[in-house]
Parts: structure tokens; sequence; C-alpha cells
């Protein structure tokens, strides 16, 4: 019979029940997602990348508990990742929320007791019968209590994955602003050159260099009917300085590669199309 009952330290550990597996030699193991869960980790890779555990700390659920009815009994996937009570003790003392700062107290005051007396004892505590619950109502409990925390955990990956999208949406919301403001309406413009492909315009300029990457930004628009420019517009998508743009565009000009319709818009955007 263990001196600490498990579930009460590890209650007092992490300020909860967790599902536990006992395996057939007697020792104790427990979910890694309900003990990072817990302690405040992000989720499980954070845990682990946080405290580095010994190989012998971690295990998986199916060869622990080597049947299924231990399985049954524990409420735990037999795919679930498992840490034994030392893993669990060295996650504890790498969390940093308040709630664990009474075990680490507790720990260093073991570990110190251990170094000046060579023991730690333990002073026996009476238990009133009429506060305990029946051992099969408790596992119970903690069973149903797992079950909330893996469903409450796959709904913060779903979560996240939503969150993900919609930031993917707004990237993509914001490529579809920058190249509409690079387009010109067609009335503004004349008639696209449908026979030709941008590809296949900055091919007829015979230009290299830093004049070919603006021309390539510039081309698909020129050939719909006509590019509304502006220098930071072209920089943003190109990564060449102002000037460098404002060179390859007034070069290009010179060339009659394109020309200038209309005045300039009140931003300062310029409209130029095909000759």
């Amino acid at each position: 019979m263990d001196a600490i009952d498990i579930d009460d330290m590890v209650h007092v550990a992490t300020g909860a029940r967790l599902r536990r597996l006992t395996a057939p030699d007697g020792t104790h193991w427990f979910p890694v997602v309900d003990v990072a869960r817990r302690l405040g980790y992000a989720g499980t890779r954070e845990a682990l990348r946080t405290v580095v555990l010994p190989e012998g700390c971690l295990a998986g659920a199916g060869e622990l508990a080597g049947s299924a009815a231990i399985l049954a009994l524990s409420g735990v996937r037999a795919s679930a990742r498992m840490v034994n009570l030392p893993g669990l003790v060295q996650l504890v003392g790498a969390c940093r929320r308040p709630e664990a700062a009474p075990f680490r107290a507790w720990v260093a005051e073991v570990v110190t007791a251990v170094q000046r007396d060579g023991g730690y004892g333990l002073q026996p505590s009476p238990v009133r019968a009429g506060f305990l619950l029946p051992p099969e109502l408790v596992d119970a409990l903690v069973r149903l209590e797992g079950e909330f925390d893996e469903q409450s955990a796959a709904y913060e990956e779903y979560a996240d994955r939503a969150e993900l999208l919609r930031e993917t949406r707004e990237n993509l919301a914001r490529a579809a602003d920058s190249l509409a403001r690079l387009s010109v309406p067609r009335q503004r413009t004349g008639a696209a050159v449908a026979a030709l492909t941008p590809q296949q315009l900055v091919e007829s300029w015979a230009i290299t260099g830093d004049m070919r990457t603006v021309a390539c930004c510039l081309a698909p628009a020129l050939v719909r009917g006509g590019v509304r420019y502006r220098p930071q517009d072209v920089t943003l998508r190109t990564g060449l300085s102002g000037e460098c743009v404002r060179d390859c565009v007034r070069i290009l000009l010179e060339r009659g590669c394109m020309r200038e319709v209309g005045a300039p818009d009140p931003d300062g955007a310029r409209i130029y199309v095909l000759p």
C-alpha cells in the first residue's frame, strides 16, 4: 500500500484528479495530455519540449496496460501517451503557475531533509471516513473528467485550425486588394491585348535585371488593358527600392514599352497602357 495515496498526491501537484493507469508492476501512469492541460502548457508538445524527460518516464498506454480490461478501467485510449510519477513531478517543477508553488516547495523540503537527515518522515494523519467517497465513484468521476478534457482539447485543436483559416483568408483578401490596386477599369484604357500573354509581352521587350522584375509585375495588368501604378505597390511586391522602381518605369516609358494616359490620381497613382 502506498504511504501517500497516489490520487491525493497528484491532486496536490496538479490541482485536479487525473485519469490514472496502474501497470501490472504497480507503477502509476497518467495521460500526458491531462497533465499538460492542468499545468497550463499549451499542449503535449510544449510540455515535452519544456522538460526533456528520461526515456523511462514516457510510454504508450497500450503497452503499459497489457490487457483491454485495464485500459477500460482507466478510461485511457491505447494510443495515449503516458507519463509516470517521476515524470509528472518534473513537469510540475517546470510549471510556473502559482497553483504549483506549494508542491514545488514541498519537494524542496523533502530534498533538503534527505540531504540533512538521510530521510523524510511523514506524520500520520487520521482521516474521517465520513468524508471519503467510494473508490468506484472516484474512478468514475475521474474517467468522466478525463473524457471531458479530451473533448475540450479536440475543440481547442479545431479552434486553432479555424483561426489559421481565418488568417489565411485575410492574407488572401489583402493580396487580392493589392492586385486590384494594380488593375485599371477597361473604360479608361481601351481594349485589352487578348492575343498576348504577360510572359510574351516581357520577352518582346528584351530586358533583364531589375527592369525585367518590374516589367513582370506590371505586365499582367497591361495585357488586360492597363495598369494603375504606384511605386510603393511595386516595391512591396518585388522587394526593390522605390528609386529603383521609378528608374525602371522611366526607362520602360522612354523605350516606348508603355505610355501614360490621363492625369495622376489623387493618391499619386498613374495609369499606363500599351502603346
